[in-house]
């Protein structure tokens, strides 16, 4: 195992080993650059994840606290949990069900082809599709997604089904079992997908692409990997020139440890990120790190998501198989014609009885809400997730509540843009009718969960005062701090994020190792 000292100031630094960050690290491993790799959580594996809600969610979840304000349902519903994310080694990578969609060319312009939209702060990406293309392709070899590069797509499961002919009675096109990175056959020494349904809780035969398994052991078998584990980023620290230089984390026992380094990468998620950037203000940087401009924390998009569930007179079974077993995507496309610009994914999903009892109607009860958990088995399921709008008072900032460091947590203010409330009751509507075309006795609509989708707070942008980052993610203020999670995103676009996560953390390690050999970071 490799150990770089404290004092060692030639290593990377990245904070947060998920999608991000651990492909980050493997990627600068590769080309032999030194990295320590902090991670607040521990390390599991598929051998101890627990195919079992809630003692899954005790284990993998980011439980810290935080606080909510603003009129989003989740205020109310969820006020200190506001995300659904992960807190271990592989990052949220562990718990995603595995959608790999590439953003569409349009969404990478969203100012120039929504237009002005009131309430918004829409910006064009200062990267284009065409731009991205290559790294992509090199994302979807590297995850192994189906549908690409020779890959079978997965079967379909009874949820599938329902909602696929659903769809075809609706004369919807585009409607598959996805591009998914789950192997639908054994790959890269990974076994294929055995459609156990416990893809949130961790996949025990590793057939879902995660950090944890992949990137990571790849990164340490170079040698030029230092993972540190329940090692909690606290701040960073920078020297007389503005440079960042340092990352003061906390150990398990709560003992803070100064690790030196010349370049830092920070991949705590949309949430995380901002609350380290913001903890980290000092005489140079009063409001924070990279905050010169004061966009760290604004604009956080969480994608406008809600649930359609429907009760089948035939058992259908629906948490057999890939909890993600199939999407619809015809109401991505651009079509303002429907009352709202931007679009949306239906998605099938499962969720098993006892996070069905937390989300379906949180905190109900009654004979309607019994009835439909006395027929589990014969709901189906579609998750619906789309564009929702950028906007400045949507933001993360530090609240006076302090976690067990004393450190100030991160305060999540969201308010449903109109157009996000538009966008959900059109996929309300057209989730039903997918259901209702194949003889659903009734559906049900669910609101948003916690996010797992957490976007934005540190958005690229090609001016400084527009955002925090430039299109490789380098800060624009500190110019050796990189953002290196979907904190970089400058719109949500509709599709699931991991795989444009992916993509940009191997242009990424491009960018740094080039920046290194010319030092222009």
């Amino acid at each position: 195992m490799t150990t770089y000292s404290f004092d060692d100031d030639s290593v990377v630094i990245i904070i947060g080993s998920g999608a991000g960050g651990g492909t980050l690290a493997n990627e600068l491993c590769q080309k032999g650059i030194p990295v320590v790799l902090l991670e607040a959580g521990e390390r599991q594996s598929p051998a101890t994840f627990i195919n079992d809600e809630w003692p899954s969610f005790a284990q993998l979840s980011w439980g810290d606290t935080r606080t909510t304000s603003g009129t989003w349902q989740i205020a109310k519903d969820f006020p200190n949990l506001p995300a659904w994310i992960c807190k271990t080694v592989g990052g949220t990578t562990t718990h995603w069900a595995g959608a790999s969609i590439r953003l569409q060319d349009h969404e990478f312009r969203a100012r120039q082809m929504y237009g002005e939209v009131k309430g918004a702060n829409l910006l064009d990406w200062p990267l284009t599709l065409a731009e991205l293309e290559p790294y992509y392709a090199l994302a979807e070899n590297k995850m192994g997604v189906t549908r690409t590069n020779d890959i079978p797509g997965l079967a379909g499961n009874n949820n599938f089904q329902v909602m696929y002919n659903g769809a075809k009675k609706l004369g919807y096109k585009e409607c598959s079992t996805g591009h998914m990175a789950i192997n639908s056959r054994g790959r890269d020494g990974r076994a294929q997908c055995m459609q156990l349904g416990f893809c949130f809780q961790g996949c025990k035969m590793g057939a879902k692409w995660s950090t944890l398994y992949t990137e990571i052991p790849a990164a340490e078998a170079t040698g030029k990997l230092d993972l540190r584990t329940q090692a909690h980023a606290v701040r960073i620290e920078h020297d007389a020139k503005g440079r960042a230089n340092a990352v003061v984390y906390a150990d398990a026992k709560g003992q803070l440890h100064r690790q030196q380094g010349r370049i830092v990468a920070i991949a705590g998620n949309a949430i995380e990120t901002p609350r380290l950037l913001l903890n980290s203000s000092s005489s140079m940087f009063p409001h924070g790190l990279g905050n010169g401009a004061g966009m760290v924390g604004k604009h956080y998009m969480r994608h406008t998501t809600g649930s359609v569930f429907a009760e089948f007179n035939d058992p259908v079974h629906f948490y057999r198989g890939t909890i993600m077993a199939g999407l619809i995507s015809d109401e991505s496309r651009l079509d303002p014609d429907r009352g709202f610009v931007g679009g949306y994914e239906m998605e099938t999903i499962s969720l098993g009885p006892s996070f069905m009892a937390a989300f379906f109607n949180p905190g109900a009860w009654g004979r309607d809400f019994t009835r439909v958990m006395d027929n589990y088995t014969h709901l189906a399921g579609m998750w619906l997730v789309g564009e929702d709008m950028p906007r400045e008072t949507n933001r993360i900032t530090l609240s006076d509540t302090k976690d067990h460091l004393g450190i100030p947590v991160a305060n999540v203010h969201y308010d449903d843009h109109p157009n996000d409330l538009a966008m959900r009751e059109h996929a309300f509507k057209q989730g039903s009718a997918v259901y209702e075309a194949v003889g659903a006795l009734k559906t049900h609509r669910v609101p948003p969960y916690p996010s797992t989708h957490n976007l934005g707070t540190c958005r690229m942008s090609l001016k400084e005062a527009d955002g925090v980052c430039n299109k490789h993610g380098q800060s624009h203020e500190v110019p050796n701090l990189f953002i290196s999670d979907g904190s970089q995103f400058t719109t949500s676009a509709a599709e699931n994020p991991t795989l444009t996560i992916v993509s940009l953390a191997i242009r990424q390690a491009d960018f740094i190792e080039q920046a290194l050999k010319t030092k222009a970071a």
